[in-house]
């Protein structure tokens, strides 16, 4: 067995302590530097790294504790002299060949964290050290009494006995290392065993390593992975490898040795499961290969012979680390090829804060190497990079198949789900949204088919998202017309046989949207189209309707949209007035012209007879239907496109104003006060200002057949009555100039309708007056120019209750006075026309005395004052002076004359109270003029009468306020007995 030559190594090493006591401090200063700080927690990295730098390839580690030491014994080369030298030096490692990991010649300093008496036992001798040993030697040194007795461990070697154990068999080198008291050696152990699938992995010299009882081993595989076994069951891991050598300009910045090692390699691995899909790590650290304090956050493990410090901690900055980072960087992209396409992603770094500086470098390294490398898995098939790819931002695979060919560089569908989200962000890989997408197809020239399946594709996204039908709202439309539309809105979706389908596939028709039957899903409708029948279509086809008559008069061949609008009305069953629009259709007429469909009348219409003779023809308001078409279609269908067939109701819903295009509608309104309290709806009979003034009877038992003309007339306050009743024809005059002939109420002042072959209804309906019914001004000042008219015989009734009539209009606010036009004649109490110049209203009736009855306009009293003021005329009290009484006269109850207290008693009615004056002879004065009165009440309500029957019964009857009684009470009054009473 080989000493090693320890004991010239001792001599020297005490020579040079004793020669110079600097160089003592300098190596136990050294060795505790290590011992304190880069090796203090690396024993069995250490262990591990000179056990695989001892094998090669195969090696097995065994840690066990025996005796109180921890022993770890390792297949490969034994000791050697030059090992040993090295072992007892500072900085001058043994290993100088490539593929070691021992550099810097003080990694054995990592067992004096546990023992300060370790030997290294090989199947070609030993060595030990010892602290003990080599305080005996040199403890007469001052610099030793200063250091409390610490002294370096591994400067002095010494041959291990001869009674020292051999290597375990199987092992070639074994380290022994005496635990100091302190260490626990189970706690050790565990410790170790922690560290070893790391290890395992890190260090391929390494096939096994045991701790104690448990054992664990590597399993290499040819295609890349590793298997790590142990006690806990199995770990596979996926290694990509890549190596080279340095420039030598990059590594002219390190050490001499360094500079012989330019010799990179590096290795990637993550943990994979069964399925082969990566586990990424989320957080590690640099491994050099083994493991350093350089913390990392990539999704693999880094493995690389890179320059750190001499306690293998932190990576040594500078040109040659950089190199080999960036190499590192370019064997990654390696690694995700070695992936599944679909768990690639797996591997891409994350944005996050770096770990380490060193973190940052790497990450971004990575990152820019990946966004140019070809491993992104394309939906056209095939890999491409991320720089130059795009994913969309929906996870619609039908619609990546759709896009594949028309979008260049597009990612897989399954890379659009939200796993793989962050990752391509991080790559700056754009998501295609719905609404570039969009823009896209907007320029494919695809048929309708191909669009069906586009839709169908988006389809599921748009069910999902509410906001992508936004997005989709401008998605083209191929139409059935070959025309491709942009946006689904308003588009009908066709719902028609195919002859119909045939017969739009052939028109050009302005404003008209119908969906190829190709094309048609449902997707279209989420997006605003619309399922259409006949109706639908129909309704579409509306501005092609309206711009017709500028068509037809520009040259366009109209005559199939006609046909086609005729049929569609027809086959909808439309009916007049349902759709007004249709009105605008243009129609030839008789004279070969064209006009809308609203100003053309039916040849066999009844109307031709009624309606005056300059209203129909080349230049007049209406044309005569041409007869091909009127033969062609019935009367229905082409009624309910506008042509006039009868008269005709223009319905509103909602009414605003007088815009209807109806005669006099703006009179209506105001009449009826429209602009403050508009009608609900409204509903007039159009084109009444067109018949001849000879022709209203028929006109009207026409209007009256049509249940909707009959009810337009009917409808209270309507348009069409107040029309009819002023601007009807009959006899001559208008139906409100006329009375009914039984409404003998308006006798003299209306005459009786002569026998136009209407009936009452219908005339009662239009206007012909059954009462005295004022409404507006207009009313008030015919009947007023009618009461004067000096040829009429008005009986005096009908004029008191038409001047009745005509203060309550005044009192109500249905008139102003001032809106009155007066006649200079009025009607006065005789029944005569007289000037207004001298006529006053009676306004109490014992003021009747002093006037003349053709000086009196008389009413109600309580119609005084509003008659009056319509009549512009002065009240008959204010024309009689206030003491006008003339006569003696005596105070006496009524209770004290018995003609009164008999008729009382036989009228079962109780004596008033109070006083009457009686007189034998009354008058009154006005003006210059004494009158002679029976009765009268001053001002102060006091009750005066002549002592006669006339007299006493009238102030009688306004005393009891039963003024209808007077004549019944004047009969008693003259002969109080019950004869009388009962005749």
């Amino acid at each position: 067995m080989s000493d090693f030559g320890v004991t010239d190594l001792r001599t020297s090493v005490l020579q040079a302590w004793r020669g110079s006591p600097t160089r003592f401090r300098e190596d136990a200063n050294a060795e505790e530097d290590l011992r304190l700080g880069g090796y203090r927690d690396r024993l069995l990295v250490e262990l591990a790294q000179n056990a695989a730098d001892a094998a090669g390839s195969g090696g097995v580690l065994r840690l066990s504790v025996v005796d109180g030491e921890l022993r770890a014994a390792n297949t490969g080369a034994p000791l050697t002299e030059a090992g040993v030298a090295a072992l007892a030096s500072l900085r001058a490692s043994a290993k100088r060949g490539t593929g070691t990991i021992g550099q810097f010649g003080v990694g054995f300093a990592a067992v004096l964290a546990v023992t300060d008496e370790p030997r290294v036992v090989s199947t070609t001798g030993g060595v030990a050290f010892s602290a003990a040993r080599t305080r005996e030697l040199v403890g007469d040194l001052p610099e030793v009494a200063e250091r409390d007795g610490a002294v370096p461990v591994l400067r002095l070697a010494w041959p291990v006995p001869d009674d020292e154990p051999p290597v375990p068999e199987g092992f070639d080198t074994e380290v022994r290392l005496p635990l100091r008291p302190e260490v626990d050696a189970a706690e050790l152990l565990a410790e170790c065993a922690a560290e070893t699938p790391d290890l395992l992995l890190a260090l391929p010299g390494l096939s096994r390593i045991e701790v104690g009882e448990h054992a664990w081993w590597r399993e290499d595989n040819e295609d890349g992975t590793v298997v790590l076994h142990g006690p806990t069951g199995r770990v596979r891991w996926l290694l990509r490898r890549a190596s080279g050598e340095l420039d030598a300009a990059v590594v002219e910045g390190l050490g001499v040795e360094a500079r012989q090692r330019s010799e990179w390699s590096v290795c990637w691995a993550v943990p994979i499961d069964d399925e082969d899909v990566p586990r990424p790590l989320d957080e590690d650290v640099l491994h050099a290969p083994t493991p350093t304090d350089e913390r990392l956050s990539l999704p693999a493990r880094l493995l690389a012979t890179i320059p750190v410090e001499a306690s293998r901690r932190r990576l040594m900055p500078g040109a040659a680390t950089d190199a080999v980072l960036a190499e590192a960087a370019r064997a990654y992209s390696e690694l995700v090829l070695a992936v599944r396409p679909e768990h690639r992603t797996l591997l891409v770094p994350l944005p996050d804060f770096p770990k380490s500086e060193v973190d940052g470098q790497l990450r971004a390294l990575v990152t820019s190497e990946l966004r140019t490398s070809v491993w992104l898995p394309l939906q056209e098939g095939g890999f491409g990079t991320p720089a130059r790819s795009r994913v969309l931002d929906v996870l619609a695979p039908e619609l990546a198949d759709m896009l594949a060919d028309i979008v260049g560089g597009l990612a897989k569908a399954e890379l659009s789900g939200t796993a793989h989200a962050r990752q391509l962000a991080a790559l700056e890989v754009p998501r295609l949204r719905l609404s570039e997408i969009v823009a896209i197809v907007s320029g494919q020239d695809r048929d309708p088919a191909w669009w069906a399946r586009l839709y169908a594709a988006l389809d599921p996204v748009a069910e999902q998202d509410s906001t992508a039908r936004e997005e989709l709202g401008g998605l083209p439309v191929p139409l059935i017309d070959g025309r491709t539309v942009t946006g689904p809105r308003d588009v009908l979706l066709p719902d028609f046989d195919q002859e119909t389908l045939a017969e739009l596939s052939t028109m050009d028709v302005t404003g008209l949207r119908v969906a190829h039957p190709d094309a048609v899903h449902r997707l279209l409708e989420r997006l605003g189209a619309r399922s259409a029948g006949p109706a639908d279509l129909l309704d579409a086809m509306r501005t092609a309707v309206e711009r017709s008559m500028d068509d037809a008069e520009s040259g366009v061949d109209t005559t199939s949209l006609v046909d086609f609008v005729l049929w569609l009305t027809e086959s909808t069953g439309a009916r007049r007035g349902e759709r007004p629009w249709l009105g605008t259709l243009a129609l030839p007429d008789a004279d070969g012209e064209f006009r809308h469909a609203d100003e053309l009348i039916l040849p066999s219409s009844p109307l031709r007879e009624v309606f005056a003779e300059d209203m129909i023809g080349k230049d007049a308001p209406l044309g005569v239907l041409a007869d091909e078409l009127a033969s062609r279609w019935t009367p229905d269908v082409l009624a309910a496109v506008g042509v006039i067939d009868s008269f005709v109701v223009v319905f509103d819903d909602s009414p605003g104003g007088p815009d209807h295009e109806l005669a006099d509608e703006e009179a209506w309104w105001t009449a009826v006060d429209g602009d403050l309290d508009p009608p609900s709806t409204f509903a007039g009979v159009r084109d009444l200002d067109l018949v001849a003034d000879d022709k209203w009877p028929a006109a009207l038992r026409l209007l009256a057949a049509e249940p909707e003309t009959w009810q337009a007339i009917l409808r209270p306050g309507g348009y069409t009555s107040w029309w009819l009743a002023r601007h009807a024809r009959l006899a001559g005059a208008s139906p409100r100039s006329w009375r009914l002939p039984d409404a003998d109420a308006l006798a003299g002042v209306y005459d009786p309708i002569p026998d136009v072959g209407v009936r009452t209804d219908l005339l009662a309906a239009i206007g012909v007056r059954a009462s005295l019914v004022v409404t507006d001004a207009a009313d008030v000042t015919d009947v007023l120019q009618r009461l004067g008219d000096s040829t009429r015989a008005v009986p005096p009734g009908v004029a008191m209750r038409a001047h009745g009539a005509l203060a309550e209009a005044v009192r109500s606010g249905a008139v102003e006075a001032g809106d009155v036009e007066l006649d200079e004649h009025v009607r006065a109490l005789s029944g005569a026309s007289v000037s207004g110049e001298q006529v006053v209203v009676l306004d109490s009736p014992w003021l009747l005395a002093a006037f003349a009855p053709d000086q009196v306009v008389a009413a109600d009293p309580d119609d005084a004052e509003p008659l009056a003021e319509l009549l512009d005329l002065p009240l008959a009290a204010d024309e009689v002076d206030a003491d006008a009484l003339i006569g003696d006269g005596q105070p006496v109850s009524w209770s004290d004359l018995g003609a009164v207290v008999a008729a009382s008693e036989l009228l079962d009615r109780p004596v008033p109270d109070g006083l009457v004056v009686v007189y034998d002879e009354l008058s009154v004065r006005r003006g210059d003029t004494r009158y002679r009165v029976a009765w009268w009440v001053t001002e102060d309500g006091v009750v005066h009468a002549e002592d006669t029957p006339a007299g006493l019964s009238r102030a009688l009857a306004w005393a009891v306020d039963r003024w209808h009684d007077r004549h019944l009470l004047a009969a008693l009054l003259d002969d109080p007995t019950a004869a009388t009473y009962l005749s």
